[in-house]
């Protein structure tokens, strides 16, 4: 596996432009990182798939190759031969017009092919990603570096997605295991809330400028808002502990319809991964079982758990509009994403908490913007598919890659959704 220290890239200044030795050092650096993240792992751990909404580490390794081996060398060469006639069933996750998957809640029991394979799977494709770079006409270079850079964001939503993955899979073992044992524990206490007050009226949001986005953060289009104001920071653990001990998951007329039920169904009275005894709070993460620091913000809730919080706090959640607007006005470089090395949200000792740490919660639905256009061809299917039964979310997380991040970019995640690493913000009307 190729050894690189991925603490050194930031922002998306680190973004290369369109030359061949420029993208062909982004594509290594990143290919890199996601053998990096599975490097404390057992063999045994590659395998697991502890829900249906996670996956194992040795398939998202995997699916992400195959994503360049269908939309890239499938694409520009006719003659390629895929490494393995099975793989396109195996690793295909959602692509209908590619063809027929391996069912989703079933990809844990895959034990063959086995890491190794996956492994020289990997350096396959990128081999054979190098030999077509230097083969390209000048006519193919541009659509060749779209496909290649919608390949390598793509592999960091994996990244970010096997740090999850791997959180929940490792938290259902009763031995608590850590992910690594070397995290730093963060800390510092968190600062008291400010409120930011903005003007509404007649704004524009979704991406502009001529760097990378998803499709599904265009066309740049107009909204309409009130005056509003946001919170600078996240709610703390001891904040949602109030709410807790104030029975707000027994107090129906704090909770949506269908929020409700589950939490009644699950039996939820806490957050993921909180663990409670005689010697009080304690929280699971990737180093570990740690005690609870009040200071830290309070993560991996639900939308209903969120949206409850924010009612019982007599406020509400901030719009997907609102967030964009204010995210656009930060230096994301500030924030604490993957590269910082903590692998979870820090107190919000510095005096704002505006973007990494935890996803926050929208109150808006993910749907398209007026005007929305997919991608072409199966590459359609990548977004716009999904704009249904969603919840938008912004502003990433301490699990992101710091360089894949935008203030227009969208999340989603569906409302009962809490292995991601997602958090409260709240907001008011002025």
């Amino acid at each position: 596996m190729v050894k690189k220290n991925y603490t050194e890239s930031r922002h998306a200044s680190h973004w290369p432009d369109a030359s061949d030795e420029g993208l062909l050092g982004r594509f290594e650096a990143v290919r890199a990182v996601s053998e990096q993240i599975c490097e404390p792992l057992a063999v045994d751990d590659y395998q697991l798939q502890s829900i249906t909404e996670t996956s194992p580490p040795k398939w998202h390794l995997a699916h992400v190759s195959w994503f360049f081996e269908t939309f890239v060398l499938s694409y520009f060469r006719a003659d390629y031969q895929p490494f393995h006639p099975k793989f396109e069933y195996l690793f295909n996750s959602y692509y209908y017009t590619i063809g027929n998957m391996h069912p989703r809640a079933k990809r844990g029991l895959l034990s063959r092919p086995g890491v190794e394979e996956i492994y020289v799977y990997r350096q396959h494709v990128d081999e054979h990603v190098r030999r077509l770079m230097s083969s390209l006409s000048r006519a193919q270079w541009g659509e060749f570096v779209s496909r290649i850079t919608l390949g390598l964001h793509h592999e960091q939503q994996h990244q970010e997605l096997m740090l999850m993955d791997i959180k929940h899979n490792l938290s259902v073992n009763p031995l608590l295991p850590a992910y690594r044992t070397d995290l730093s524990v963060p800390t510092g206490e968190a600062s008291p809330i400010r409120w930011l007050e903005r003007a509404g009226g007649i704004q524009e949001i979704g991406f502009s400028g001529n760097g990378f986005s998803f499709d599904n953060e265009t066309p740049r289009h107009q909204v309409l808002l009130p005056d509003y104001r946001l919170t600078d920071r996240l709610v703390s653990n001891r904040e949602f502990l109030e709410f807790i001990e104030d029975d707000g998951y027994r107090q129906p007329a704090l909770w949506l319809a269908d929020g409700w039920a589950l939490i009644n169904e699950r039996d939820w009275r806490h957050p993921l991964y909180w663990h409670h005894d005689e010697a009080g709070w304690q929280q699971y993460t990737l180093g570990g079982i740690r005690d609870l620091n009040p200071h830290e913000p309070v993560c991996h809730l639900s939308y209903y758990e969120a949206d409850a919080f924010a009612r019982w706090a007599g406020k509400r959640l901030p719009s997907e509009a609102e967030l964009e607007l204010v995210l656009a006005e930060q230096d994301l470089d500030e924030g604490n994403f993957f590269e910082s090395g903590y692998l979870h949200p820090l107190p919000a000792s510095r005096g704002k908490q505006w973007c990494g740490d935890l996803w926050n919660w929208t109150s808006s639905s993910y749907a398209a913007y007026p005007g929305y256009q997919p991608l072409s061809g199966a590459m359609g299917e990548y977004n716009g598919k999904f704009m249904s039964n969603q919840v938008v979310l912004k502003g990433g997380s301490c699990v992101t890659p710091a360089d894949h991040l935008r203030a227009s970019y969208r999340n989603f995640f569906y409302p009962q959704d809490r292995w991601p690493f997602t958090g409260v913000r709240l907001a008011d009307d002025l």
